[in-house]
């Protein structure tokens, strides 16, 4: 029931909120707290020792295929550093687009792989975000689609993660929904929102239902989500006691393929079918959910309340 992906589990090395120590937990069943090997921070200033380290790293593969990545070990640097490995020949980035990307990371210490998303969907991140590393952001200045780039990124254990990360994709995704305001039927928890479009739910009262709820509270004018795409969301999700858990407005919106059982059931009856652009409660029983089993701060036996703008599908 609960699936990890590895671009769900390495995104925290490219957020400055990855050294927070927050902790919650994705609908794809990971848990949101910091990795371990990476610690950047907003002040941490790339030394001229670890812009050469990283000019040193071998690059070996065609752009558009998971690329091998060579060095001296063990690699470090002080602080994240990035650097264009090559070019790209597409359009020109723009700060605010949402880039889909492609990576592979590797740990410093001994040159393994810890991850990357070459095979599967893109990750998704916004060029500009302050929550992403400022190399990363700095390095895609100026940069077209198609850019291959190396980030370095110190973790708190003393190992540095190197990353090699392609620019595949980018377009302009809103940060809200947009479309038809939906009155909903009485006894649903209420939603608020804030003047950026981040929902407030109102403790909600009486006993959970047992089955699926998903009320459209906005009703967009895009495209049906089909099973099997990519949709990219801002989420926000509580307990049934009113108590928060997640959300993506305080990071980046998450993106992860629908209907095909990436995330909790929840998600894919309650997201798939809807449109985009729309912003829909979902009320998820504990068998659509995470079950008799504790999901990080979420206990067993949960019943999850999600509030979802749905922000793009492909």
């Amino acid at each position: 029931m609960r699936r990890r992906m590895a671009a769900a589990l390495l995104a925290p090395l490219f957020l400055l909120a990855a050294c927070s120590g927050s902790s919650g937990t994705s609908p794809t069943g990971s848990a949101t707290t910091g990795a371990a090997t990476a610690a950047p921070t907003a002040e941490a200033t790339a030394t001229a020792a670890d812009v050469a380290a990283l000019a040193a790293v071998k690059v070996t593969g065609a752009v558009g295929a998971k690329p091998t990545l060579a060095f001296t070990q063990p690699f470090t640097v002080t602080a994240p550093v990035a650097r264009v490995e090559t070019p790209g020949t597409g359009a020109a980035l723009t700060e605010g687009e949402s880039l889909q990307i492609n990576f592979v990371a590797v740990s410093g210490k001994d040159g393994t792989e810890s991850g990357t998303n070459y095979g599967a969907a893109p990750e998704t991140v916004k060029l500009g975000d302050t929550s992403l590393v400022p190399a990363m952001n700095d390095v895609l200045a100026g940069q077209k689609i198609g850019v291959r780039f190396l980030l370095a990124v110190p973790g708190s254990d003393g190992t540095t993660t190197v990353m090699a990360i392609e620019v595949v994709g980018a377009k302009v995704i809103p940060n809200r929904a947009s479309g038809t305001a939906v009155t909903p039927p009485a006894g649903l928890p209420a939603v608020t929102l804030a003047a950026n479009g981040e929902p407030t739910l109102t403790k909600p009262t009486g006993t959970a239902p047992t089955a699926l709820v998903n009320q459209v509270l906005i009703k967009g004018s895009g495209a049906t989500v089909q099973s099997g795409q990519t949709i990219t969301v801002n989420y926000t999700g509580w307990l049934w006691n009113g108590t928060e858990f997640d959300s993506s407005w305080k990071g980046s919106p998450l993106s992860t393929q629908i209907g095909a059982g990436k995330v909790i059931k929840g998600w894919d009856q309650g997201l798939v079918g809807q449109t985009v652009g729309s912003q829909v409660l979902l009320i998820i029983p504990p068998s659509l959910g995470y079950g008799d089993t504790a999901q990080g701060s979420i206990p067993a036996g949960s019943t999850l309340v999600f509030v979802v703008d749905i922000l793009d599908a492909s």
